[in-house]
């Protein structure tokens, strides 16, 4: 009687563990919104161009357009892989350089430009 007991208890727990084990298999399917790609790329580009997100840049001048000009000129034909720009901000023209992601890579790109510009800086620009 006992080994019958015995026996019946465990069929019933095998019986059990493999009716659970295959409960568990199934597959899941996500449903998400189709603008969540586009919008994700968007953000990217965004990142990228310095829209949004913490940059820093470096400044090489403060002053009038056509010395402006000047200094950006002599820059790009010096150092062609980081980006450069003039920012009208009242009542001087800027000119800043690069976007860069942290200020590690903003110093060691300033170490580079200030042997040809010494007045140079980092910053990090305020958002607009």
């Amino acid at each position: 009687m006992f080994k019958k007991k015995s026996l019946i208890l465990a069929s019933a727990l095998v019986i059990g563990a493999v009716t659970s084990s295959t409960a568990q298999q199934g597959q899941v399917s996500i449903i998400q919104d189709e603008a969540i790609p586009e919008l994700l790329e968007k953000k990217t580009e965004m990142v990228k161009d310095g829209i949004i997100g913490d940059r820093y840049r470096i400044q090489l001048f403060s002053g009038d357009n056509n010395q402006a000009s000047k200094v950006i000129k002599d820059y790009r034909s010096q150092y062609p892989d980081w980006p450069s720009t003039i920012v009208f901000e009242t009542p001087n023209y800027k000119v800043w350089v690069g976007n860069f992601r942290n200020s590690l890579e903003a110093d060691r790109a300033l170490l580079e430009i200030k042997k040809t510009f010494p007045s140079a800086f980092r910053f990090k620009p305020e958002k607009r």
